[in-house]
């Protein structure tokens, strides 16, 4: 039995939650989001409760109940409170700046880094330019969004420099000794 499938997604006040069909869409004062259900899955709204259920007991329908309930919990609490990451650039001239939905990061490279995120997630950066915020309702795409952004310039272990998650611990390494 799928712990995790079995358990009923509450569905919180301002969340409308409804199937239609093989999709269950979570309608928020803002966004909205629809997950598709895989074959031999079913959703049913109990009261203020979404219930999962699977066809049988075979390998795959056991993997795919636990990740299709976790993946309409991640659309439910999205569509209410949304998610955010925050990522924080270290190093001597390095700095961020965005424009819309387009982040230009000066990182000890030749020229800048241009990225533009899809819709849904949109981007801030504090006053000094250190810290990019990235946030929306699809734990996916902002999950994805701060993953590319960090992959332009991962912190390097000597000195720390590029770009890290928010709190992320860098193992540091010693640099050469003179003799």
């Amino acid at each position: 039995m799928s712990r995790i499938g079995q358990k009923p997604i509450d569905i919180v006040a301002g969340v409308e939650v409804r199937v239609d069909g093989r999709q269950v869409i979570a309608k928020g004062s803002k966004f909205e989001l629809t997950v598709d259900l895989p074959g031999g899955i079913e959703a049913a709204v109990e009261g203020n409760q979404l219930v999962v259920t699977r066809a049988d007991d075979q390998r795959q329908q056991k993997s795919l109940h636990g990740l299709t309930r976790s993946l309409i919990a991640n659309a439910v609490e999205g569509v209410s409170k949304g998610y955010e990451k925050q990522l924080e650039i270290t190093g001597v001239g390095f700095r961020a700046s965005v424009q819309g939905q387009t982040l230009t990061m000066l990182v000890g490279m030749s020229s800048p880094v241009i990225y533009t995120v899809k819709d849904g997630v949109s981007l801030a950066v504090n006053d000094a330019g250190t810290i990019i915020t990235v946030t929306g309702p699809d734990k996916q795409m902002v999950g994805d969004a701060a993953a590319r952004i960090r992959g332009f310039r991962p912190a390097e272990p000597y000195k720390g420099k590029g770009v890290q998650y928010r709190g992320e611990r860098i193992r540091r390494k010693v640099g050469k000794t003179v003799a």
